[in-house]
């Protein structure tokens, strides 16, 4: 009998969880719900909630609206956002995950001390992901944002550097990158370093490598879109080779059941878990047949 088991630590985080019951919360009043992009990067549950009444906008079409109700998602965003929806009278909904509040605060804070020397304010972190936009929003568009450990290296040593993360970055890497820059920094230049990686993320890292050496078969279901899902993806494909990114039941390949004993199913912080149920059913049925 193969065994077909479902990581428990997988699925939503505290701040994806947080706004979707904001949003449901909202759409039983029965008046209009817009959210500001994708509520989360999973297609399957937007469907959800689209089916439901939410109405999914972008940048130059929230700028258009006048008297409505937007929610703003866990990632957050950056001044200029609530600064239109002051001038158009637009009802903010704010589900702005509380730990990237926290980092928002912390780099305008950064950002707004008047010092004498140049200081580079850097973030590790995906150009262009929405968590990252509101965060560099704090400093007028200033902040220098990196990617990668090559990418620190160019970064100019000669001047002061306070670096700060993403929160649901690799916290391996982020440590990497500090290292690189203590060793590169001018000695008449300053380096601060904080350590903003969310530790319900982080700490799924070791707990998914765990789960999938347990199993000869894993299905990591995540939206392609996800950046955490391609980390966490790529931590079980590190232990476990015999890993498969889906996106939901239909892109399950059955060949691949063929001689394993146990198959995992996991994901990411944006999968939701009647979507890995679903995986789980669709393989059972496959078995049976």
């Amino acid at each position: 009998m193969i065994q077909i088991e479902i990581d428990n630590g997988s699925g939503f985080c505290f701040g994806v969880t947080t706004a979707i019951q904001k949003a449901e919360e909202e759409l039983r009043k029965g008046t209009p719900l817009y959210c500001l992009g994708d509520i989360v990067h999973n297609g399957k549950e937007c469907d959800r909630l689209k089916e439901l009444g939410l109405i999914t906008i972008n940048h130059e079409e929230f700028k258009q609206l006048h008297g409505v109700k937007v929610l703003l998602r866990a990632h957050g965003e950056p001044p200029e956002t609530y600064e239109t929806a002051r001038k158009n009278e637009i009802e903010i909904i704010d589900a702005t995950c509380p730990v990237v509040l926290r980092l928002q605060k912390r780099i305008k804070q950064e950002y707004d001390l008047k010092e004498e020397t140049d200081k580079q304010i850097v973030i590790f972190g995906k150009a262009g992901h929405a968590e990252v936009l509101g965060l560099v929003g704090q400093t007028e568009g200033k902040a220098i944002v990196i990617e990668s450990l090559k990418a620190a290296e160019q970064l100019d040593f000669s001047k002061d550097i306070r670096l700060y993360s993403q929160t649901t970055k690799s916290l391996d890497e982020f440590w990497q990158i500090v290292e690189y820059i203590k060793e590169h920094i001018s000695p008449t230049a300053s380096f601060e370093y904080y350590d903003t990686i969310c530790r319900q993320v982080a700490n799924r890292m070791p707990n998914i490598r765990a789960f999938a050496t347990s199993h000869d078969l894993i299905f990591f279901v995540s939206g392609k879109k996800s950046s955490n899902g391609k980390i966490l993806f790529n931590e079980c494909r590190q232990v476990n080779p015999n890993s498969h990114m889906i996106e939901d039941a239909r892109e399950i390949d059955f060949t691949l059941l063929h001689g394993v004993q146990s198959i995992g199913i996991c994901g990411a912080t944006s999968t939701p878990k009647w979507l890995m149920e679903a995986c789980k059913t669709a393989i059972q049925n496959a078995l049976e047949e």
